[in-house]
């Protein structure tokens, strides 16, 4: 199994780097996941392999793990530090076997069946814990799924889904010590002030490598 760095407060963007996402990774994020990206495609053309490496020189300028959704093949072709799958996507051994054994294979989980039934990614990510459109149609899986991770993943996991400021101690509460956010910096006015205040609700109690 790939090896598994530490891991913070994961937020996504959805074009190339910008002062906000520079400005995350100076608060002490961790990852980056850049969102589809020629979704369907089998090739990574210069043109789709750019936003790609612009954003591995990025991360690399702040210290940052990059980590792309969905494209296995683009991911390898980007040099990205992982790839981030979901149930619908390639199987994690699939994506393994094209990024290679020492880069990172993540997960999504919807349900405690699915944590469960998790195996050979090196992390997942479990929720929608509330609704958000950034998922449309897929319905909140609750706190209830955050509870399950806590007692039975038996690999790192994030809470995702709709998680800000406002939820964002009863989701600690629920058990969690990492999190997935998108909106919460991306339409924050001070997107570095917006993810210390995150990285300061998880508290330091976030374990690293362990379930």
């Amino acid at each position: 199994m790939g090896g598994l760095p530490s891991f913070g407060t994961w937020t996504a963007a959805t074009a190339s780097p910008t002062p906000g996402c520079t400005s995350c990774a100076r608060a002490g994020r961790r990852r980056s996941s850049r969102r589809r990206c020629a979704a369907g495609s089998t090739s990574c053309s210069s043109a789709t392999r750019r936003p790609a490496t612009d954003f591995r020189a990025a991360c690399d300028a702040h210290g940052a793990l990059f980590v792309l959704n969905d494209r296995p093949d683009l991911a390898a072709a980007a040099d990205a530090d992982g790839v981030h799958v979901g149930q619908d996507d390639v199987p994690v051994a699939d994506a393994r076997a094209t990024v290679g054994e020492e880069r990172i294979v993540g997960l999504s989980t919807h349900s405690p069946a699915q944590i469960d039934a998790a195996t050979g990614a090196d992390y997942i990510a479990c929720g929608p814990v509330h609704a958000t459109p950034t998922k449309p149609g897929r319905p909140a899986a609750g706190l209830g799924v955050v509870a399950h991770a806590a007692a039975h993943a038996r690999v790192p996991w994030f809470a995702i889904g709709g998680i800000d400021a406002t939820c964002l101690a009863e989701v600690v509460t629920a058990g969690a010590r990492r999190i997935i956010v998108v909106r919460a910096l991306t339409h924050a006015a001070d997107p570095e002030a917006a993810a210390r205040a995150l990285r300061a609700g998880l508290g330091e109690r976030a374990p690293v490598g362990a379930a």
